[in-house]
């Protein structure tokens, strides 16, 4: 949303869904919130947010409808208009002119004192930005995937662990009912010993040519949004198109692989380890900027015998979701509320007392926001959604070169491979290089 007219719809529809009864004083931040710390019942938690586009905005909505528990007090975005429209949405919530804003993350962390950070940025920046973050001890509700790379991924995890900061992926599904009544379900053996699983994730485009090179919009920054990512002239793809481009993401597969890969993982028991053997195949854009697959196929072997193929959902009869095949049925969820299964009977009951029940959340975001004061993990930590979107990761490594990855889950290293385990990062454009914890 770069002209005025869009900018104008912007802030009008981000101001009206962030505003209400809503006052907001300024604030100072618990310093509580570092390593072990827990905030006080009666404090609002103090946030930033990097990235203001149409996800970061969606977020901060939701976080700001939690009955004055929250206050946004600095903003972040390479994009002016964005930033101008988010802060004046923002501002209207506190009843303030006070909301802060910067143009590059590294100035906001300098400067602001903050109990947590709302980050939701293109994947290719997520490594640099999530690691510096949780290094200055700020508690993160970072948008999935977590990770560009099975690199960033290691590295975000070990800073997590390493400051001691709560963190929440923003995988909300697993705060929604009928996925956790599903994997309940599973985990209490309704369908058996698991055999095998399908993953079903969205189709994808076939692409949009080569378009010419465009002028910069006004008051976007160009070059901080590349980033780490090849320096290359603007084309017309930034806010939210970059998805299906390999530079910045890996298209629909590793988009949606921290929702619905993330939901099998947790059925089936799988949220800590990963496969030790993946092969595959993408169908790819024949000409174009857009390059990631928009068909793929592939399939996951675990040392316990189970089998995971993650392919776009065309290819699968149950279409979109994750669908767990026992010795006694199968049992499927995907989102609207739907849980089907190959014998009704699956479905019913409850979970015994001495069952296994998984944690559960009401309200994704709540449940960040009760971690922060309790201290305690949250339903979406950080090595359950790098496992998830690691199995998509590979995946792509596999159908990338074309061979059986062979995956070592507890040392997480490709064996014998040494061109597939290239792929397991990708290099950074200078002066840009990942933070050490």
């Amino acid at each position: 949303m770069t002209n005025n007219s869009s900018r104008r719809e912007f802030v009008k529809r981000s101001a009206a869904l962030v505003a209400g009864a809503i006052v907001l004083p300024q604030i100072i931040p618990s310093t509580a919130l570092g390593k072990g710390g827990k905030l006080p019942p009666s404090d609002r938690v103090v946030f930033g947010l990097i990235g203001a586009g149409s996800q970061g905005m969606s977020d901060l909505r939701d976080f700001y409808r939690l009955d004055n528990q929250v206050q946004f007090v600095a903003l972040c975005d390479v994009d002016a208009s964005r930033l101008s429209a988010a802060k004046e949405a923002v501002d209207t919530a506190n009843k303030s002119k006070g909301c802060r804003t910067y143009g590059d993350f590294r100035e906001l962390l300098e400067k602001e004192k903050l109990d947590a950070m709302l980050i939701a940025i293109p994947d290719h920046w997520h490594g640099i930005i999530y690691s510096s973050v949780v290094n200055k001890k700020i508690n993160v509700y970072g948008e999935k995937p977590i990770c560009r790379t099975i690199k960033d991924g290691q590295t975000i995890v070990n800073a997590v662990k390493k400051n001691g900061i709560v963190w929440q992926t923003g995988s909300w599904q697993r705060s929604q009912p009928h996925f956790h009544r599903a994997c309940e379900l599973v985990r209490n053996g309704r369908v058996g010993k698991i055999k095998s699983i399908e993953v079903g994730l969205p189709d994808g485009g076939r692409g949009i040519g080569t378009p010419p090179v465009q002028d910069v919009p006004e008051g976007l920054n160009w070059d901080m949004w590349l980033g780490p990512a090849l320096k290359v002239p603007f084309r017309g793809v930034s806010h939210w198109d970059w998805r299906w481009i390999l530079d910045y993401s890996g298209g629909q597969l590793t988009d949606w692989s921290g929702h619905h890969i993330d939901i099998a993982n947790w059925g089936a028991d799988l949220e800590h380890t990963g496969p030790s053997e993946i092969s595959g195949a993408g169908v790819y854009p024949p000409e174009g900027i857009y390059d990631a697959p928009f068909e793929y196929d592939f399939l996951c072997k675990y040392a316990n015998g189970i089998e995971m193929r993650v392919a776009n959902a065309s290819r699968f009869p149950l279409g979109m979701g994750a669908t767990w095949y026992g010795d006694l049925g199968w049992i499927h969820v995907d989102r609207g509320n739907i849980i089907s299964a190959s014998d009704p009977k699956l479905l019913e009951g409850e979970i015994g007392e001495n069952g296994i029940h998984l944690y559960q959340s009401d309200n994704h975001y709540q449940n960040f926001i009760d971690c922060l004061r309790s201290g305690k993990p949250t339903i979406a930590p950080v090595e359950v959604a790098y496992r998830a979107i690691s199995v998509g990761l590979l995946g792509e490594i596999a159908m990338t070169t074309g061979q059986t990855i062979k995956w070592d889950p507890v040392k997480e290293e490709i064996i014998g491979n040494p061109r597939a385990s290239r792929l397991l990062s990708r290099p950074y454009r200078q002066p840009w290089t990942l933070p050490t914890a």
